[in-house]
């Protein structure tokens, strides 16, 4: 198979792994809340969202996370002088990162599969935002490959991060006068 056909279903699987990872929280944020409902409405939500959250965790996150590491690894194969690179380094940190948080969102996922929830909604938007924080980073070092840029990405990614929290902040406001 010819490098560009591999670093295209890459990239596709890079894409679907994140919207499995940006909705199966907002499912962990409607778990948690359905569970603090009356228990009529719990009997109903629980279910239901439990088994949404299992069919997007297994039927596509996980398998995107495996096809991105595999066709990732694949397109390095074809250019394995960028190893050697610092912005493909400070890429794959970051990529370790993410499959980190992946792993947090497992552990997320089974405890509210089993009816426990330890987190409140707002901690689990806060936890969200750690995926897009994530996903910038990495766009930006693979677009750019520049490691001097990457002084400007990290302060871009704390503006972000700083947006992103004061954003939370006033849905939380938002919410609770509503």
């Amino acid at each position: 198979m010819g490098f560009e056909y591999i670093k295209a279903l890459h990239i596709i699987f890079v894409v679907t792994w994140f919207a499995g990872l940006f909705y199966i929280v907002r499912l962990f944020i409607y778990q948690t809340e359905a569970m603090e409902r009356p228990e009529a409405e719990r009997k109903i939500l629980k279910p239901q969202l439990d088994l949404m959250a299992s069919r997007l965790w297994y039927i596509i996150t996980w398998p995107s996370a495996i096809l991105t590491l595999i066709f990732g690894t694949w397109v390095l194969m074809y250019r394995l002088g960028y190893l050697e690179l610092g912005f493909m380094q400070a890429k794959l940190a970051f990529v370790l990162l993410l499959y980190v948080y992946h792993l947090g969102c497992h552990k997320l996922f089974k405890e509210l599969q089993n009816g426990r929830t330890r987190w409140t909604s707002t901690q689990l938007r806060i936890w969200n935002e750690a995926s897009t924080l994530l996903l910038f980073a990495i766009v930006f070092l693979i677009v750019l490959k520049n490691t001097l840029s990457m002084i400007w990405g990290i302060a871009g990614l704390v503006g972000l991060g700083i947006i992103l929290m004061l954003g939370i902040r006033i849905y939380k406001k938002y919410r609770t006068k509503s």
